[in-house]
């Protein structure tokens, strides 16, 4: 049986380093770890959704959708819920210039780094 690389599997099904298609995969993951990251700090605190929301001004449900990922949320809220729970976020942007077809490319990478 041969076996392959974690590298080989991840470009031969998400698609190859510098792609779209593993820049969008990235970018995905990373915004399903900042909400991952708002319920571990959420639960470090002892809070409840509700009262976190009571905190930012949201309903508990947007609480919800924030930590599931099922909604869209912009950047300023997601500082607002963490600044609510006395908690720093930033966010790195990286710009590459891509020399063999002389195109900018923007990749944005939510890189949390939290302080709680």
């Amino acid at each position: 049986m041969k076996k392959y690389s974690l590298e080989e599997v991840q470009d031969s099904i998400v698609g190859k380093k510098g792609s779209r298609s593993r820049n969008d995969f990235e970018l995905e993951l990373s915004l399903d770890q900042i909400g991952f990251k708002i319920k571990q700090v959420r639960i470090e605190k002892n809070l409840t959704q509700e009262a976190l929301g009571k905190l930012v001004g949201v309903q508990k449900a947007q609480i919800s959708k924030l930590e599931s990922n099922s909604s869209n949320a912009s950047i300023s809220t997601i500082v607002r819920v963490f600044k609510a729970m006395n908690a720093t976020v930033h966010f790195k942007v990286e710009m590459n210039t891509n020399k063999s077809n002389n195109q900018l490319r923007k990749r944005f990478s939510a890189i949390q780094h939290l302080e709680a």
